[in-house]
């Protein structure tokens, strides 16, 4: 599978887009318009290995609910990804069975070695 979940209102999501230079053979999900089911929350899971390697403590929401207070766990973590997109670090990058999530310059530079080997 070769997907990318991103947000395409957002600029930090556009510019690793465009420096990742992917494929035509990419399929593009805007999880503001098209929101994760749970089947395929299920499946980032499995090759990151947590929700909570999933979820963004970047967004407003997480702050606004005073999230950061309370114990989170991967049931939480999965609920809150699930009801709203922003919990989502993004953007996520799955390449062939490897996944790359958010955008730390070591994240993106590494889906980028993954994309020119195909």
């Amino acid at each position: 599978m070769q997907k990318i979940y991103h947000l395409s209102t957002c600029d930090t999501c556009k510019r690793i887009i465009k420096e990742l230079e992917p494929s035509n053979t990419f399929v593009f999900q805007d999880i503001k318009e098209q929101h994760l089911n749970i089947k395929q929350l299920e499946t980032l899971r499995e090759l990151s290995g947590s929700y909570q390697a999933l979820f963004s403590k970047r967004a407003r929401l997480y702050n606004e609910r005073a999230l950061k207070e309370q114990t989170l766990s991967e049931e939480n973590y999965k609920s809150l990804i699930l009801e709203h997109y922003t919990f989502l670090k993004r953007p996520v990058v799955v390449n062939s069975g490897q996944i790359f999530i958010g955008n730390s310059k070591k994240v993106v530079a590494q889906a980028k070695a993954s994309l020119q080997n195909k």
